[in-house]
């Protein structure tokens, strides 16, 4: 089983950019769909992007696609989130997380098998 760290949260205003780093331990890290949700203040935790083991396929949330990328680099045991033109909505906690079932179940239950310790992301106006 992978053990996962993000990074790369911080304070940002609105049209800025940030890249969240999401480093997997484990010598298994390409046989698994990775993704990225987050949980704004009060609210529930939602999907974000997810990608699957081999980086050919990505899926990304309606309030995100064409702002956010994901991307892999299996060599390397990284996950990362690339988020340009953010929005004060953007703020949250962002988790990265893991499981070995297809991207798709991922994608449309929002579960996985590990989970990140988060990432905070603020973004003012």
């Amino acid at each position: 089983q992978v053990q996962l760290i993000e990074s790369g949260g911080g304070s940002v205003q609105a049209g800025g950019s940030l890249r969240l780093s999401c480093a997997a331990s484990g010598r298994t890290f390409s046989s698994y769909s990775m993704g990225w949700f987050r949980q704004a203040p009060e609210k529930e935790r939602k999907f974000v992007a997810a990608i699957n083991w081999s980086g050919g396929s990505t899926y990304y949330a309606d309030s995100v696609n064409g702002r956010f990328t994901i991307s892999r680099d299996n060599a390397k045991n990284m996950l990362y989130l690339q988020m340009n033109s953010l929005k004060p909505e953007d703020t949250a906690v962002y988790y990265c997380a893991a499981d070995p079932s297809d991207v798709v179940v991922v994608v449309t239950t929002g579960y996985a098998e590990v989970w990140g310790q988060g990432t905070l992301v603020t973004v003012s106006s």
